[in-house]
């Protein structure tokens, strides 16, 4: 029996057609309307909250210590803190290798860039507007990092109230000082007012000079030893006397002849060993033997704060030390690389003692017209190409962005044979996910070496005769030359140009040519073109390291003697070959003689030492800085 239908509630109408809407169907304009209000009044109540005034979160103060002065010996939370903040108040005596860690992590203001780039437009135009030919080289790029330098004179309590407004305006604030900041008398000032007004902080410690620096020097303190500071505390010098040895001073150049006559006075023996060291744990660390009886008279070029070592312990050096004695320690070499590829090269250099100077001598653009490598491309997609010689990274970088352009992977190499010049070259290749199928020996890569085991091209066997040479467009020909003898057609395209870069510094121009530099280390023959082209001929008594044949030949063809061609022509080949010559050269004493204006105005300066005395030498007689 059917169901009667239930009466229709009061003031509803009824459906047209007598029909209920059907799910999805679009509602209609009334309840349309009333959706799309309550969505408005929905978005009012939702910005009306967010834009209510919160409380900004609080900010912090970090007190962090930059330790004796090498960046190597920062903390790891040291180096992350420093990184991932862009506000910092830094002591003077910080060096920049450190401060140039600080807000490396944090992007850079939109604003910056955009003011960075108006400037260097600028400095074009007037470029143009005088005549010049080339684009001025671009400055530093800019950073999100904002220091300001701590003035040593103002009361702590001053210096800790600007870093508690910062706070608490809700930013993080670092508080860079030099060793350990909580064996500062002045800083445990700034860092007790801090505590005192409720404001987040923490401390990073560093590693103190006095812990370090011996160290460095080669000297072994021992589990006992004496440490002060006698330009900033007032010393009991009787205690210090009968202290446990040996004594760690920290003292500028004027103390040093209190420290002497003060123990002396009270009784310490005039023969007693010491060592000065000046620019502890840096490249330019020096360290001066003398005895308690000579240290007034050290007449050498002593800067910022000095470790001062006495005691039987410093006759340790001779069979300690060791970061003085690496092979290139001091010496200044001339690395004219592109900016960009200059980094790793310098490390390996570092690493070995020597201070490196980047000259960018060539940048990289691309080629004038995009036809050939279009044309490229497409070959190795049809599989026009047996196979491909890839002759350095660059090249490399350059296939892979142009495949890229076309949505190309790798893939695209499919059935194409690969070959790379050097190690390099070769990781690069590995990089993209593909293994080279050929590469010269390990103990020859060059082009000759790869010449020597690329397969000759036989007819009934390779389908395909014809090799792609994707390079820069100052190659050489004994390359393509080597291919066609071996039966292949060559494709030889450029892939980028290297284009001379602007000259370096009227400073650097004149070290150049005047022996400023005590070596170069050229790799390619094009930086050797580029250097003498944009600065001159490097001196004479400057060392000259080519890492391969071709780039020792272009270095004789322009004159230059060179020294150093290692027997593998990779950069860290080069490096150690020039490490190992200078090391073979010291210990025959043949290293070649300082420049005559430095040596003169030692000799000037260099009293002949007293009868019977120990005449100071730095770092067991090795020559300083750029001798």
């Amino acid at each position: 029996m059917r169901r009667p239908r239930a009466p229709r509630p009061a003031g509803r109408a009824a459906p047209k057609h007598g029909r209920r809407p059907r799910p999805g169907r679009r509602a209609t304009a009334p309840r349309a309307a009333r959706v799309s209000k309550e969505f408005e009044i929905n978005k009012q109540i939702s910005t009306a909250q967010t834009s209510t005034d919160a409380p900004r979160p609080a900010g912090k103060v970090a007190f962090v210590g930059a330790g004796p002065g090498n960046p190597d010996l920062l903390t790891v939370r040291a180096r992350e803190i420093l990184a991932n903040t862009a506000i910092a108040v830094v002591d003077g005596d910080v060096l920049d290798s450190v401060t140039e860690i600080i807000a490396s992590a944090v992007p850079v203001p939109e604003e910056k860039l955009e003011a960075a780039r108006r400037d260097y437009e600028r400095l074009v135009e007037e470029a143009k507007a005088s005549g010049a030919r080339r684009k001025p080289p671009r400055p530093p790029a800019p950073t999100a990092a904002e220091i300001t330098a701590a003035d040593a004179a103002e009361p702590p309590e001053e210096r800790a109230a600007r870093l508690i407004e910062t706070a608490r305006a809700g930013e993080t604030v670092v508080r860079l000082v030099s060793g350990n900041p909580l064996t500062r008398e002045a800083i445990l000032a700034e860092i007790n007012a801090v505590a005192a007004s409720g404001v987040d902080f923490q401390v990073v410690p560093g590693m103190s000079l006095p812990s370090t620096v011996p160290s460095y020097a080669g000297i072994a303190l021992g589990p006992t030893y004496t440490e002060t500071d006698v330009s900033t505390e007032k010393v009991d010098w009787a205690r210090l006397v009968s202290a446990p040895q040996p004594l760690v001073l920290q003292a500028f150049k004027e103390d040093l002849a209190t420290i002497a006559g003060e123990l002396v006075s009270h009784g310490m023996p005039e023969e007693t060993p010491a060592s000065v060291t000046t620019h502890g744990t840096t490249r330019l660390q020096r360290t001066f033997d003398v005895t308690l009886g000579t240290l007034a008279q050290l007449d050498a070029e002593l800067a910022g704060k000095l470790v001062v070592t006495i005691g039987s312990a410093v006759d340790s050096r001779s069979k300690y030390s060791w970061w003085e004695n690496r092979p290139l320690y001091g010496w200044r070499v001339l690395v004219p690389r592109a900016k960009s590829q200059a980094g790793p090269m310098s490390a390996r250099l570092a690493a070995h003692g020597a201070i490196p100077q980047e000259v960018p001598t060539i940048s990289l653009e691309p080629p004038r017209t995009p036809a050939q490598m279009e044309r490229s491309v497409k070959g190795i997609v049809e599989g026009r190409y047996r196979w491909i010689v890839f002759t350095s990274v660059n090249g490399v970088h350059a296939v892979r962005d142009k495949l890229a352009e076309f949505g190309l992977d790798a893939r695209a190499f499919a059935g194409v044979n690969i070959a790379a010049v050097g190690q390099k070259t070769a990781d690069e290749v590995r990089s993209l996910g593909l293994s080279p199928e050929l590469t010269p020996p390990s103990d020859k890569q060059n082009l000759r070496g790869l010449l020597e085991v690329f397969p000759t091209f036989v007819e009934d066997i390779d389908a395909v005769g014809r090799v792609l040479l994707p390079r820069a467009d100052i190659g050489s020909d004994a390359l393509v030359a080597g291919l066609k003898e071996l039966g292949w057609e060559v494709d030889d395209i450029v892939a980028y140009r290297t284009v001379r870069a602007a000259p370096p510094s009227a400073d650097i121009r004149s070290m150049i040519k005047t022996g400023g530099f005590d070596a170069v280390a050229f790799t390619s023959p094009s930086t050797v073109k580029n250097l003498v082209g944009i600065a001159g001929k490097p001196h004479q008594r400057t060392i000259i390291a080519a890492i391969g044949p071709s780039t020792e030949q272009a270095a004789r063809d322009l004159g230059l003697r060179v020294d150093v061609v290692p027997q593998v022509a990779d950069m860290p080949s080069l490096v150690d070959a020039l490490a190992a010559h200078v090391a073979a050269l010291r210990a025959a004493g043949q290293l070649p003689p300082p420049k005559k204006k430095r040596r003169a105005r030692k000799k000037a300066e260099t009293a002949a030492p007293a009868a019977g005395t120990k005449t100071p030498q730095p770092s067991g007689g090795k020559p300083a800085a750029g001798a």
